[in-house]
């Protein structure tokens, strides 16, 4: 899910992956250890919740929505990034959420995107054909095949393949916004591993260092967004 959380050369990359070594070696300096082991782990969109829940990992770097469904069976971070679902399509296709009627739309599995597009449907009356799917890659591929006629994804994530993979030329990138999503690094429920965490999160926005994460891992001429930079300035907590 480029540009947050994917592999590169072979190592994991992105946003939140650079996010996640800071925290780590914040945690490091402020218990002296003389050094961390950091292990990564792969998951998917339907097994990462459970690998916290069961132990198999601490902290999930990845474009993860903070909800209050969610904080029932794990714990989150202060926001690390805010952006919303949105939707690629074709060059013929909808260009407002009332044109998918009838349409077949794709969205990935075990996301809020997936939930809030049901729920919007729902609410506003309109029926559409709704096809899962368990990456974006077959997102996207079937976009470019016609087999959907829109992808709904993280605006962000839509935009970094449209603007840098070969692959979704010709796709477009529509204006709407289904959603604000408010984005975290989710762990086992331990309020002295979420302080802590949430400590060096908020020096990192604090000192600037997000900015020069976010100019790092996106696109060079990409810009925070206004709902962005807001959130630079909230989530600096005073000690």
């Amino acid at each position: 899910a480029a540009p947050f959380s994917y592999i590169e050369n072979g190592k994991p990359a992105g946003y939140s992956v650079a996010v996640c070594l800071e925290v780590a070696n914040a945690l490091q300096q402020n218990l002296k250890m003389p050094e961390l082991t950091m292990a990564f782990v792969p998951v998917t969109a339907e097994n990462r919740f459970d690998a916290i829940t069961k132990g198999a990992i601490d902290l999930l770097c990845e474009a993860t929505s903070a909800t209050l469904t969610r904080r029932e069976t794990m714990d989150f971070s202060i926001p690390t990034f805010v952006s919303g679902a949105s939707l690629a399509i074709r060059p013929d296709g909808p260009t407002s959420f009332d044109a998918v009627a009838g349409k077949k739309i794709g969205v990935l599995g075990g996301t809020t995107t997936q939930d809030d597009l049901n729920t919007t449907l729902k609410e506003q009356n309109v029926s559409a054909d709704v096809v899962v799917v368990h990456t974006h890659d077959e997102g996207f591929e079937m976009l470019k095949k016609g087999d959907i006629t829109a992808y709904f994804a993280d605006r962000t994530i839509l935009q970094e393949r449209l603007r840098n993979d070969p692959a979704t030329s010709g796709l477009l990138l529509a204006d709407n916004y289904l959603t604000i999503e408010p984005y975290a690094l989710a762990m086992p429920i331990d309020h002295d591993f979420r302080l802590a965490v949430d400590r060096a999160l908020s020096r990192l926005f604090r000192t600037g260092g997000m900015i020069k994460i976010f100019r790092g891992s996106f696109d060079p001429e990409a810009k925070p967004s206004e709902l962005l930079k807001a959130l630079s300035r909230m989530s600096g907590l005073p000690e």
